[in-house]
């Protein structure tokens, strides 16, 4: 698997997630008809900053080997991240009545991005170029 690519996409996602909860949270508490509770508000943006601190993470770390015993931390961390949250999605995906199109859309990225961290994490990487060194 390309983790370039893997890594690239997850850190856009991230970061798009990121920037959004950060700079405009009172319009996500608008859309999701949450009220005004300033807690709550300082939960999102704090969110907000650590999806950007992962993204950025992934980012950074798009251009190194991965998977196996290479970046092993890179690799589980990522894996944690998007399994833990595509179980927890899943749980209250058939149960919501409300925004379902927002958490039906965040369940298939989470499950998706877990597939593929996990894919990684249990593989061993073969460096760009070296493919056919092995025939």
């Amino acid at each position: 698997m390309n983790t370039k690519i893997l890594l690239t996409a997850s850190a856009f996602f991230l970061g798009l997630m990121g920037i959004g909860l950060s700079f405009l949270p009172n319009e996500i508490f608008i859309y999701l008809d949450m009220g005004s509770n300033p807690i709550l508000y300082l939960l999102l943006q704090l969110l907000g900053s650590l999806y950007l601190g992962f993204g950025i993470m992934n980012w950074m770390a798009k251009g190194t080997l991965i998977g196996g015993i290479y970046n092993r931390p890179m690799a589980i961390g990522n894996f944690m991240h998007f399994g833990v949250g595509a179980i927890a999605l899943l749980k209250i995906v058939f149960g919501i009545k409300g925004h379902t199109e927002v958490i039906i859309s965040l369940t298939v990225i989470y499950t998706i991005l877990a597939l593929c961290f996990a894919y990684v994490f249990l593989t061993n990487p073969i460096k760009v170029g070296t493919e056919n060194l092995n025939k």
